[in-house]
């Protein structure tokens, strides 16, 4: 008798009696498989390309609804769940293999993980090919998402009285001239893949070819350096676009303001995060005093809607997108770029989108991105700054950047397509000076490590709970290894190969990721991220003793913290000695913050400075001290830099020393050893170093690879 056949699980045939039909190379699983075996054949051959990268994530996800579909099919017996289940542990597997080969692929592991159009079609270009049917919101080209910020969405009253009338400045609502990309021999190429790798390998340094100033006059008897100058006439030669990576201290928000003016491009949009709203007026007064100025606070009820210069931050943009958009702004600078490296953070969409209808409307408008550490952790944090300065889109370079690299006459596989691209980028606008090439009057800066013993029930604590956090990363080791597919590792993707007589270095990597995401998602208990703030506390009293020395010493001193109750400390400890202080927090409002700076800068008798690192890392001047104080560690150099440069600006006439706080014996001094190490990243993508690019894995990921590496060869 004839045995009917029925469609099994994997896209195979299976026949009544339960036997499969001999189908292993068709279905989704297999076709997963080869996917998986090319990207992993890629990555052996170097990094991986944006479309390697989607082809990793979708197999990712298909793998990980695969199981869960396979653990809840009732149709399926015993036997058929289990192989379904293995087939689907070795895709797994090499994919864990491919992600040791190239870290950044972690990222894409994670739940949160941000999953691309081009990801989506691709999953369901898959699905389709084995046979299976996408989800319904998976086969509907384009998904509309409701923009969260809509609701709040207001309309200042003088800006619809500026849209009405419009007396002065009419905007330019003519069609912009696009230049269309024509076929050529790069059109079916992967290329943001290789041109952010261009700059991973380093080259000469960033800077665009910039016209010689014809005079260092500003405005109001100021004088320009020559640095700034120049970009002031590239401005009024007729470039348009620019990444202005100077090192901070440079100059860079007197470089954009007049940039503008010699480019006319008023209305000018200004978007800055909130600590430099103030400071950016002053700077707007002060550099074009002939142009009115308006800052956006709240619902902008005192916005000035004939103003030439519009400054808002970031925290509110949602409420103002609308009306920004539709103002006829010529110019639009972004201040500290790199808050918008995340392009699913609702701050980057609002930014882009403003961009975005400034360019529909505005023939060749000015558009700046300022940052003096465009690099955070990966040289794709590039990506959203070059899409706002409309280089690229989502998928490829715009018209003019693939007009240059078609000039070129190479493609991606080709040895010097690479510095060709490079270049390519470069003379698009990147213009990046070292403090040491362009103002040799600035003093050096040096960052001095000063090592500190916790001693007490505080130090023992803290050794013991790091103590309790490497036994238990390793007891979470023993037992993957041991159990190999079952237990904590199904299903992830683990690579768990016996490495006999060693330690399995892609497992340690494995178990560091699982306590990372936990400890972030953790309300309590002790992970990494509790125990990096208790040693702060712990190393409170001790910074803030050694801020007091100073003061007595060298005078104004300027310290850093991450938490508020490390600046509590420091401030009672300043208190209790009679020293006085002035407090820089971001729960302050801007009146009281101003007062404050200016309290440390030009009151004799305010000593100290006390700053939180993330209200009071960026725009700043508080050059008047010339020694800081790092209390507590970043979790990045860029944050540091930031920091410190606060103080090595532009007017600075003394050496500035860091002086960096570092819990001896401890995960802290790991921190401040892969800080330094990550450093690298900026100098060779920017300024054409030698130095090592560490690893783009974030910092907390590869301070717990240390600890339990170090765990597993001590015992």
């Amino acid at each position: 008798m004839a045995r009917r056949s029925q469609r099994g699980p994997g896209g195979g045939t299976a026949t009544r009696d339960g036997r499969r039909a001999r189908t292993d190379e068709q279905g989704l699983v297999p076709a997963l498989a080869r996917a998986v075996r090319d990207v992993e054949g890629k990555v052996r051959r170097g990094p991986l390309g944006s479309s390697g990268r989607t082809t990793f994530q979708v197999v990712a996800l298909l793998v990980r609804e695969e199981r869960a579909r396979a653990k809840a099919d009732e149709s399926l017996n015993e036997s058929r769940r289990n192989e379904q289940l293995k087939r689907l542990d070795g895709v797994a597997t090499a994919l864990a293999r491919t992600a040791a080969r190239d870290t950044t692929l972690l990222q894409l592991l994670a739940d949160d993980a941000e999953v691309p159009f081009e990801a989506r079609e691709l999953k369901r270009e898959m699905l389709l090919a084995a046979g299976h049917e996408p989800p319904p919101e998976e086969v509907t080209r384009t998904v509309v998402q409701p923009d969260p910020g809509a609701e709040r969405r207001v309309v200042p009253r003088s800006v619809v009285s500026r849209q009405l009338s419009n007396p002065f400045l009419v905007p330019d609502f003519s069609t912009p001239v696009t230049r269309e990309p024509r076929p050529s021999h790069l059109s079916d190429w992967e290329l943001l893949g290789p041109l952010f790798r261009a700059f991973e390998e380093g080259g000469a340094s960033s800077c665009m070819e910039l016209p010689e100033p014809s005079s260092l006059q500003g405005p109001g008897g100021h004088v320009l350096m020559k640095h700034q100058a120049e970009v002031v006439a590239a401005a009024a030669a007729g470039h348009r676009t620019f990444l202005l990576a100077d090192e901070p201290g440079l100059g860079k928000t007197a470089q954009a303001l007049l940039a503008a003016q010699a480019a006319k491009a008023y209305p000018l949009l200004v978007v800055v995060p909130n600590v430099v709203k103030t400071n950016w007026a002053r700077e707007a007064e002060m550099w074009t005093p002939g142009h009115p100025v308006t800052v956006v606070h709240g619902d902008g009820d005192t916005v000035d809607g004939f103003a030439d210069v519009v400054v808002v931050n970031y925290e509110i943009l949602d409420r103002h997108v609308g009306w920004l958009g539709d103002l006829g702004f010529r110019g639009m600078v972004v201040d500290e770029a790199h808050f918008i490296k995340n392009k699913s953070s609702q701050r980057s969409r609002h930014v882009l989108q403003v961009a975005d209808r400034i360019r529909a409307r505005t023939v060749n408008p000015l558009m700046m991105a300022l940052t003096g550490t465009p690099l955070i952790n990966d040289v794709e944090d590039f990506r959203a700054i070059w899409q706002l300065l409309g280089w690229i889109d989502d998928k490829k370079p715009r018209a003019d950047l693939m007009h240059s690299l078609v000039a070129t006459g190479l493609t991606p596989v080709d040895p010097g397509f690479r510095p060709a691209a490079r270049a390519s980028v470069i003379d698009l606008g990147i213009v990046r000076r070292r403090k040491v090439d362009v103002a040799a009057d600035i003093p050096a800066r040096r960052v001095a490590d000063l090592p500190v013993e916790l001693d007490g029930e505080a130090g023992r604590s803290i050794r013991a709970a790091e103590r309790e956090l490497a036994r238990r990363m390793v007891q979470r080791y023993e037992t993957a290894l041991v159990t190999r597919t079952s237990g904590p590792l199904s299903g992830a993707g683990a690579d768990v190969s016996d490495v006999s007589g060693g330690i399995d270095h892609d497992l340690v990597r494995l178990v560091a990721r699982w306590e990372r995401d936990e400890a972030a998602k953790a309300e309590s208990g002790e992970n990494v991220f509790s125990m990096m703030r208790r040693i702060g506390q712990a190393k409170a009293g001790l910074a803030a003793d050694y801020t007091a020395q100073l003061a007595h010493s060298v005078g104004k001193v300027v310290l850093f913290a991450k938490h508020v109750d490390v600046m509590d400390v420091a401030e009672q400890t300043f208190a209790q000695r009679g020293i006085r202080f002035a407090s820089i927090r971001g729960d302050q409002t801007r009146t009281v913050r101003q007062r404050n700076v200016d309290a440390f800068v030009q009151d004799p008798e305010v000593a100290v400075a006390v700053c939180s690192l993330t209200a009071a890392g960026v725009g700043l001047n508080l050059q008047v001290a010339s020694d800081v104080v790092l209390a507590e560690l970043s979790w990045t150099d860029a944050e540091q830099t930031q920091a410190i440069d606060r103080v090595h600006r532009i007017g600075q006439d003394r050496p500035v020393t860091a002086w960096r706080v570092i819990a001896a014996q401890t995960v802290d001094a790991r921190i401040a050893t892969l800080i330094d190490a990550k450093a690298g990243l900026a100098a060779r993508a920017l300024d054409g170093s030698d130095a090592e690019v560490a690893s783009s894995a974030d910092v907390q990921l590869e301070a717990l690879v240390l600890l339990l590496t170090d765990a597993l060869r001590a015992r």
